[in-house]
């Protein structure tokens, strides 16, 4: 029995496209949605510094899942910043202005350490699984075009036999 051929519009909507930000659409992302949510926490939960850690943790993995794999690097290092800018709302200023806002920041963070560094190895984590797969289908894909290459043309390991180092 033939398999009939599946229609064009069923094929696009089999295959999900994720998301693919830059290094800047990542930081704006995180950062946006932080706020949002530390906004969100401050009306709901008051301000409630446990809720706000759970609420990091998914933003973390979609900022590592949907960074582009050429800026693979910046989410690491976007997500703590996030986690410092969505602070703003829900930290406890004293009523001291400037410098009440700053100290209130400060404690928040150090009060929070344990959820800053749990989202950022998990970002760390899931861009570490990424670009391990990223290198290998890139040497499956040089591999399988190798094979197709004359004997004399495809790639040697070392690549220049001759200027080998000699310890």
């Amino acid at each position: 029995m033939a398999r009939r051929p599946v229609p064009a519009s069923v094929r696009g909507t089999r295959r999900t496209s994720r998301p693919r930000l830059t290094g800047l659409g990542v930081g704006l992302f995180c950062g946006a949605s932080m706020f949002a949510l530390a906004c969100l926490d401050h009306l709901l939960f008051g301000g409630s510094a446990t809720v706000y850690g759970v609420l990091f943790l998914p933003v973390c993995v979609l900022t590592a899942l949907w960074v582009r794999p050429g800026d693979l690097v910046t989410a690491p290092v976007v997500v703590p910043i996030a986690f410092t800018f969505g602070l703003l709302p829900i930290i406890d200023d004293s009523g001291g202005g400037i410098g009440g806002h700053f100290m209130g920041l400060i404690t928040g963070l150090a009060l929070q350490a344990g959820w800053l560094y749990g989202g950022t190895l998990v970002a760390v984590l899931v861009v570490t699984v990424r670009r391990i797969r990223l290198m290998t289908r890139r040497a499956a894909r040089r591999r399988t075009q190798a094979r197709g290459l004359p004997p004399d043309r495809q790639a040697r390991w070392p690549p220049y036999p001759h200027r080998r180092r000699r310890y």
